[in-house]
């Protein structure tokens, strides 16, 4: 008999079960891996970009879904709250461009294993296992059903994450489980996704990684859908890389929008300085095939894809270019199209965008309002955030509510 089941090891149910069991409640933790916080050890390709330490109105603003459902969680314990609860967990901290903060020590691992300290320290049991159900009685949560049989308890925390990355465990059991008690479960999507974009061109040139770009995308509408510089790459399904992903969750109506990029591969040169960058280039190779001009200002792979776009035939000497091909060779180089088509599945996207209706929860405590006992924390709650510790930060402030009124 427990005070407490918490159903996940991920970052938010491990806070929430250390909150709790601090609190002096006997708490279980159950996680299906061989060890907690799996998914939490590969973010941010291994460094963990735990928190973001901003002002409350930035922060909202960079949680498009769920923003002012978070705010009493997200003032109870916000970004000063984790980077405090970290370093007094023996865990440095570091903040870099954008607000972002790290271990100082670029290691997700050390942030799992101040968890599982926190946790050993509070007094949490663990044990291997997958739930299958949660028991409840008159409306009120009585213990979960598990592989291995019942374990009986006084209230549940939901914490079992999204559907994204199901190798980590994430494969959508508690959207199930939440919605076998009534629920009302939102349509889930990726986000923060690679984009399948135009086949045909992608295909070609895939494996070609862009560096210090600046990306566009548009819907249609004056103004840009996001914007920003950094790197991407193109695939053999269409675009991933940072800028693509951090783009991806700004795209939220595939159902009734179109979208397209512009990346503009040279954004340090206005077409002015471009136009006289390119005639130096056509002087220095006038004797040469127009392909074979682009060679200083282009890499390899994407020359074939530019002399496609250009409209110039294949085999033109750069001689036999007129002004109106060279301006619009240098559009093309500012504003190179790419058509997408959608996102990603969702199993490969880093969160996932839905999940159990807010409506249904209690902003300050998180629990259930339709079943007594029951809490959620973490990316099961439909609440998603634009990249830069934001997500987690979400994680961080259901968790510590959760653990604080369980």
């Amino acid at each position: 008999m427990y005070d407490v089941i918490v159903i996940g090891g991920g970052a938010a149910g491990m806070l929430a079960s250390a909150v709790a069991a601090a609190r002096g409640r006997r708490v279980l933790l159950l996680e299906r891996n061989d060890r907690p916080g799996k998914k939490l050890g590969i973010t941010g390709k291994g460094r963990c970009n735990l928190a973001n330490d901003c002002q409350m109105d930035e922060l909202q603003a960079n949680i498009p879904t769920g923003g002012r459902f978070l705010r009493s969680a997200l003032h109870n314990f916000g970004p000063r709250g984790v980077m405090e609860l970290f370093e007094s967990l023996g865990v440095p901290l570091k903040t870099e461009r954008g607000g972002r903060v790290f271990p100082q020590s670029d290691r997700a691992a050390d942030v799992v294993g101040a968890l599982i300290r926190y946790m050993d320290r509070a007094g949490v049991a663990q044990k291997r296992g997958r739930a299958l159900r949660i028991t409840v009685e008159s409306g009120e949560v009585t213990g979960i059903a598990a592989q291995g049989g019942e374990i009986k308890c006084g209230a549940v925390i939901l914490a079992t994450g999204g559907m994204s990355y199901p190798a980590t465990g994430s494969t959508g059991d508690g959207y199930k489980m939440a919605s076998g008690l009534g629920h009302t479960v939102t349509p889930l999507r990726g986000s923060l996704v690679p984009l399948a974009a135009d086949p045909g061109l992608c295909s070609r040139i895939q494996e070609l990684k862009l560096k210090n770009v600046l990306l566009t995308i548009k819907d249609g509408g004056k103004k840009p859908v996001f914007e920003d510089f950094g790197e991407l790459s193109f695939t053999h399904f269409g675009l991933s890389g940072p800028l693509v992903l951090s783009a991806s969750a700004h795209m939220r109506d595939f159902d009734n929008k179109k979208y397209h990029a512009l990346i503009d591969l040279k954004p340090a040169l206005d077409e002015k300085k471009l136009d006289l960058r390119v005639l130096r280039d056509f002087e220095k190779y006038s004797n040469r095939d127009f392909a074979n001009a682009l060679a200083d200002l282009s890499s390899r792979q994407m020359i074939p894809a530019l002399v496609e776009r250009s409209g110039i035939p294949p085999g033109t000497k750069v001689r036999s270019i007129s002004r109106k091909q060279r301006l619009e060779l240098i559009r093309l180089f500012k504003a190179f199209r790419v058509d997408i088509e959608g996102p990603r599945p969702v199993s490969e996207a880093i969160v996932t965008s839905g999940g159990v209706a807010l409506s249904e929860i209690n902003p300050k405590t998180m629990e259930s309002k339709l079943v007594r006992g029951l809490y959620f924390a973490g990316e099961i709650i439909d609440a998603d955030a634009y990249t830069g510790g934001f997500n987690l930060q979400i994680a961080w402030s259901t968790a510590h509510a959760a653990g604080t009124h369980v």
